[in-house]
């Protein structure tokens, strides 16, 4: 039987529907492909701009007081002083260095500078021991009021070397947790390595750092150091002062002549500049056994005070 055409001079079989399909493919094959979005949120180059600056600093505020809630962080003592300060074998070694570096280089005016900077420093030496001792004993204390069903208090430092190390290193020493509220600095390598991992911070915004430096602080021990110290020390008598801080900190200055020798505050009193109360509201100590005592007394005055409301 002879097959029928399917029209004017086509066969069954012919590539009319093959040829179909391949414009059909030809055509999709044309079309743009999906487009790839990335959300706001996932956004790194948007995050890291300019206009997200607030969002940045809104991450630094809610996610250092999500992290310390989920850890139970409410009472912290902050420790500030001198990231220059060193233990003793490690001050020696320094010194020993830079007398090489000045024997090697007499003509160099860089090293001989060095070298007198680091022989002024050993004073804080025995500072260093007691700010290390302090911590301890604080965390061991606040070890025993948790063993006794009360809540703990916490060592809280900048996170960096020097004086922040001590009382990081005393928290440990005595088994405790320590908080490291650092930032970045060009000068500064990340945290020191007594911090507690969980509660090592690093922050890009120096007023955020500020205000979990204060918010949850108890106490206030303060070594020897400079202008960055001294920075922390003034404005916290000044958040007390103008009650933004509405609860009387105990305020401990490590280093009674040192302290004594770079700030005269009786002449703060004797110009009218500040009260007899804003002046002996600061505790002198030489050693860790002569500021515990005031310490605690400080804190369990603000813990009755809280209790009384």
């Amino acid at each position: 039987m002879t097959e029928i055409a399917d029209g004017p001079g086509q066969k069954e079989g012919s590539d009319v529907p093959d040829a179909k399909r391949r414009r059909e493919d030809n055509y999709a094959a044309a079309l743009p492909s999906s487009v790839n979005t990335v959300k706001a949120y996932k956004n790194s180059e948007f995050l890291g701009s300019g206009a997200a600056r607030l969002i940045r600093v809104m991450c630094e505020f809610e996610e250092t007081g999500a992290r310390l809630d989920a850890q139970g962080v409410e009472n912290v003592v902050m420790f500030f002083g001198s990231a220059r300060a060193k233990p003793k074998a490690e001050y020696e070694a320094a010194l020993r260095a830079a007398e090489a570096a000045v024997e090697a280089a007499p003509v160099d005016s860089r090293a001989a500078v060095a070298l007198r900077r680091l022989q002024k420093q050993a004073f804080l030496i025995p500072m260093f021991d007691a700010v290390r001792e302090l911590a301890k004993k604080l965390t061991l204390w606040s070890a025993e009021r948790v063993a006794m069903g009360k809540p703990p208090f916490y060592v809280g430092t900048g996170g960096g070397p020097g004086m922040m190390a001590a009382a990081n290193h005393g928290a440990a020493l005595a088994g405790g947790k320590s908080l490291g509220l650092g930032i970045s600095l060009p000068f500064e390598d990340g945290l020191n390595p007594w911090v507690t991992p969980s509660l090592g911070f690093e922050f890009h915004y120096f007023f955020t750092r500020k205000f979990w430096m204060s918010y949850k602080m108890m106490a206030l021990v303060i070594a020897p150091g400079g202008l960055g110290t001294c920075d922390e020390l003034f404005e916290i008598i000044t958040l007390m002062q103008t009650g933004k801080i509405g609860r009387k900190l105990p305020i401990i200055l490590i280093g009674k002549k040192f302290w004594n020798d770079c700030i005269k505050w009786e002449a703060f009193v004797e110009y009218g500049m500040i009260s007899e109360e804003d002046a002996s509201q600061l505790i002198f100590a030489d050693s860790a056994d002569e500021a515990f005592p005031q310490l605690i007394a400080g804190l369990e005055r603000i813990e009755a005070a809280s209790s009384a409301q």
